[in-house]
């Protein structure tokens, strides 16, 4: 798969940064001297980090060599570094564990999850959040549009290009387990676009990636437009000309007792 592209996800920084405010607002620690920011993308969510906690020893996370580019030019202050976070292992016990829209994209969380509370130190926070949105339109109709032409072959298996989050108890109980005091909630935003060629611009930089990445130049862009012809049935305009996009997340910080 071709690397991420900084620009392109960050023509809509606010809309993806809102949900990372929301995400900090809950994080409760008296002194925070060590934290690392997984899946830290083009360094927007570790500014908010670095913003709160200016003096802590801040790391970001991530695998693609772009997005860590711009997160070096934007905060020279703090270390990145180019890793998988599934084989993440930070070099002492970290005060807070931040994971804003980066862990929907792994599998197996009954185990990562144990595992990053276990890097941990005594009070350590974990924050997550993950779009929670598989069953929205925007994903249905993705699947659909891969399904139903000539590239489903190339795109395989469509129930498998991102794993499917497990429940909110689920995710309660395995942290409540891990001996955490878990605060757990789950925000649908309505963000308001233009049209519904800015839904496909928004999703062109995260979750259509695994169904473009095989198709060939001309395949990409049919499968475009189809999919979005599909959209503009979903999201139709609203009496502005303008379109609502609904995208639930799942929030979950929990503090190591």
């Amino acid at each position: 798969m071709s690397d991420w592209n900084p620009e392109l996800y960050l023509r809509f920084a606010d809309e993806r940064t809102r949900p990372a405010i929301e995400l900090l607002s809950r994080v409760r620690h008296p002194a925070i001297a060590a934290l690392s920011d997984l899946g830290c993308g083009p360094g927007n969510s570790t500014e908010l980090l670095y913003q709160a906690w200016p003096q802590a020893d801040i790391t970001g996370v991530d695998t693609s060599a772009a997005m860590l580019r711009q997160a070096r030019q934007r905060l020279p202050a703090c270390r990145f570094h180019q890793q998988d976070i599934a084989g993440w292992r930070p070099d002492k016990p970290q005060d807070l564990i931040y994971a804003n829209a980066s862990l929907q994209w792994l599998t197996d969380h009954d185990r990562l999850l144990p595992h990053l509370v276990g890097k941990l130190a005594a009070r350590g926070v974990l924050a997550v959040q993950m779009p929670d949105n598989l069953d929205q339109p925007t994903h249905r109709l993705m699947r659909q549009t891969a399904d139903e032409g000539p590239w489903r072959e190339k795109i395989g298996a469509t129930d498998s290009v991102r794993p499917a989050l497990l429940s909110a108890g689920d995710y309660y109980d395995l942290l409540t387990g891990q001996g955490c005091e878990v605060d757990i909630w789950r925000t649908t935003y309505y963000h308001v676009l233009d049209d519904a060629q800015a839904i496909v611009d928004w999703l062109h930089a995260t979750g259509l990636r695994p169904f473009l990445a095989p198709l060939d130049e001309q395949e990409r862009q049919e499968f475009l437009r189809r999919y979005h012809r599909h959209l503009q049935q979903a999201y139709p305009a609203r009496r502005d000309g303008r379109c609502l996009l609904a995208f639930p997340r799942l929030f979950m910080v929990a503090r190591r007792r």
